[in-house]
C-alpha cells in the first residue's frame, strides 16, 4: 500500500497543494491483496513471499504485524500494509505509551528494510467492536504520535478500516450519509485523516450487498459486468449513471464525508472479492462469480476507470485474499475468497486480457508440475514410468549419482518428471495431471543443484522437496489416461501505488 500522490482537479489548486504538502509518492493507483492466515496448513513466510514475487504483487495487507512475515519481506521492496489487531485497540487507545511500544517494536524494528507504508488501526471496529468505538481516534492519534517521535510519519500513513455498511440511503449515491449514531466518532476521524494527509480505508463487499437486496440488485450489476446505458441504474438528482454496486458505493462514501464537510480525503479499498464457493444457500458463491468480479475489478482498477463522479480519478484497492482459509468459521463461502489455495496453486484464472502493460505478468511462466499431496504410491509410479517412457521425458537426472537423483524416492522422482514433461508440452493444462496426481503450483520444487525445468535459480527463493520417501512398486502404465481437467491459473495484477485525491 502505497503513500499518496494527490492530484488537482479543475478549480482545486489550492486543495491539491495543501494535499501534495501532506502525502508525497512515486506510484500511482495498484491492486493489493491480503493475506489472511486462517489455514490448517499456512505456508512458510519465506513460500508466502516467494508466492508474491512470482505473482508480481506489490502491495500486500496483512491483518497483523508477525514478525516472521515482515522479516520476510525485508529487502523485496512490496509495500506493507500492517495492522493493530482489534483485541489491542483498547489497551493502545488509552495509553500513549503502549502505542510507542507497539510502534517501537512493529515498526521501527523492520523499517526501512521492510517497506511498511501504512497502518490499519483494526478492522471494521465501529460495527464488529462497539466497546472500542470511544477510544478508536485516540489509538489512531497514539499511533501517528509514536510515528511523529521517530520521524516515520511522512512515511507511513495511519487510518482504520470500515464497513460500507455503515453508509446510510446509499443508493442514489448523492444523498448517502454515514449512521448518524456513529458522528461522534467520525467526524474527529474524518477531521485526523484529513489533517495527517491520510485515507479512509473502506471495505465494499457488492456480493453481501447482492445477496442481502432480495432481488433488487442484478447479478450482473454486483459482478461489474459491462452494462448498457439502458440497464444502468441512475442517480435522480445528479443524473450520472452507475453500471455497478462497487462505484456507487465508492461515490456514496465520498458524498457521506461531503454530508459532514469532509470533501479531500481520498479513498482506498481495503477489502473487495467474490467467494469462489458456498453453501447450498449461496448459489452464486461459484468459481465463475469469483473470476468474472475480480477480473473486472483489477481491469475496472487499473484501467483508471473511476466512478461516476470522478471519473478517471482509480481507488486502489486491495483484493480479499491471497489464500483460501479452511480454517476460518461460518458457512462454506467464508473458506473460499482466495486466489491461490495453501500449496500456491490458483484456484482460477484471472481474465485479464486488454489491462495493457499489466499482462506482463504471465504466471504461466512461473509456475510447476509436481506430485500432489496424498497421491497413491502406485499411481504415482505408473505415472512416472509413462513420463520417463511413451512420455519422452529425459529422466537421466534421476539416475544414481545425477543432480535430481536424491531423495531417492518415488515421489520426488515423479515431480521432476512431471515438470519436465509440463515444460516440454509448452505448460498446457493437459500436461499436468497424469491422471490426477500432479498439480500446478508457483513454488518452485528446485532444491540444491537439482534445478527443474522454469526455475530462475534464485538463491533463497526455492523450497528443498520434503516428501515422505514412498514404496517404487513398479505398475504397468498403459491403462492410464493422463488427461487434465480445467487448468486452474491466474495472472495477478499489480500496479503501483495509489495517487488519487478526490475533490467533491
Amino acid at each position: 500500500m502505497g503513500i499518496l500522490e494527490k492530484k488537482s482537479m479543475a478549480g482545486s489548486l489550492l486543495l491539491f497543494l495543501l494535499a501534495v504538502s501532506a502525502a508525497t509518492a512515486d506510484e500511482d493507483v495498484f491492486i493489493g491483496v491480503n493475506i489472511g492466515t486462517d489455514l490448517s496448513d499456512m505456508p512458510h513466510p519465506t513460500q508466502v513471499v516467494a508466492l508474491l514475487k512470482a505473482q508480481q504483487i506489490r502491495h500486500v495487507r496483512l491483518y497483523d504485524a508477525d514478525r516472521a512475515m515482515l522479516v520476510a519481506l525485508a529487502n523485496t521492496g512490496i509495500k506493507v500494509m500492517i495492522s493493530v489487531p482489534n483485541e489491542q485497540i483498547l489497551g493502545i487507545g488509552q495509553s500513549n505509551a503502549t502505542a510507542a511500544n507497539w510502534v517501537s517494536q512493529n515498526v521501527v524494528a523492520h523499517y526501512p528494510a521492510t517497506n511498511i507504508t501504512a497502518i490499519a488501526v483494526g478492522s471494521e471496529v465501529l460495527t464488529t467492536l462497539p466497546n472500542a468505538a470511544k477510544i478508536l481516534v485516540n489509538a489512531l492519534k497514539y499511533i501517528q504520535s509514536a510515528l511523529v517521535a521517530s520521524n516515520l510519519d511522512r512515511q507511513i500513513k495511519v487510518s482504520t478500516p470500515l464497513s460500507s455498511s455503515i453508509i446510510l440511503d446509499s443508493f442514489p449515491p448523492s444523498q448517502a450519509f454515514f449512521n448518524r449514531s456513529l458522528n461522534p466518532v467520525l467526524v474527529p476521524m474524518l477531521s485526523f485523516l484529513q489533517s495527517t494527509g491520510s485515507f479512509l480505508m473502506l471495505n465494499i463487499y457488492p456480493y453481501y450487498d447482492y445477496m442481502q437486496s432480495n432481488g433488487v440488485i442484478p447479478l450482473d450489476y454486483a459482478l461489474l459486468k459491462s452494462l448498457p446505458p439502458n440497464k444502468e441504474a441512475i442517480d435522480s438528482n445528479t443524473l450520472l449513471h452507475y453500471a455497478n454496486v462497487f462505484d456507487a458505493v465508492v461515490d456514496a462514501a465520498y458524498y457521506a464525508m461531503a454530508f459532514l464537510n469532509f470533501t479531500n480525503v481520498p479513498i482506498i479499498v481495503t477489502e473487495s472479492g467474490w467467494p469462489s464457493k458456498g453453501d447450498s444457500n449461496e448459489p452464486d458463491a461459484t468459481l465463475e462469480n469469483a473470476n468474472t468480479y475480480n477480473s473486472n475489478l483489477i481491469r475496472h482498477v487499473l484501467n483508471k476507470t473511476g466512478t461516476p463522479k470522478h471519473p478517471g480519478l482509480a481507488v486502489s484497492t486491495f483484493i480479499y485474499e491471497l489464500y483460501n482459509e479452511d480454517t476460518k468459521p461460518g458457512p462454506v463461502s467464508e473458506k473460499n475468497w482466495g486466489l491461490f489455495d495453501a500449496n500456491g496453486t490458483p484456484i482460477y484464472i484471472l481474465r485479464l486480457t486488454g489491462s495493457g502493460a499489466v499482462l506482463a505478468n504471465d504466471t504461466t511462466n512461473q509456475t510447476f508440475c509436481t506430485m500432489k499431496d496424498g497421491a497413491d504410491p502406485k499411481m504415482l509410479q505408473a505415472a512416472l514410468d509413462w513420463a520417463c517412457g511413451p512420455g519422452k521425458v529425459d529422466c537421466s537426472a534421476l539416475l544414481q549419482g545425477q543432480p535430481c537423483y536424491e531423495p531417492d524416492d518415488v515421489a520426488a522422482h515423479a515431480t521432476y518428471a512431471f515438470d519436465t514433461y509440463y515444460h516440454q508440452m509448452g505448460m498446457t493444462s493437459a500436461s499436468c495431471d497424469f491422471n490426477g496426481v500432479a498439480t500446478i503450483t508457483t513454488t518452485d520444487p528446485s532444491h540444491g543443484s537439482c534445478i527443474f525445468p522454469g526455475s530462475l535459480g534464485k538463491n533463497g527463493s526455492i523450497a528443498n522437496i520434503t516428501a515422505p520417501s514412498l514404496n517404487s512398486t513398479s505398475v504397468d502404465s498403459s491403462s492410464y489416461d493422463f488427461h487434465s481437467d480445467a487448468f486452474k491459473s491466474i495472472l495477478l495484477i499489480l500496479g503501483v501505488v495509489l495517487g488519487s485525491a478526490v475533490f467533491l
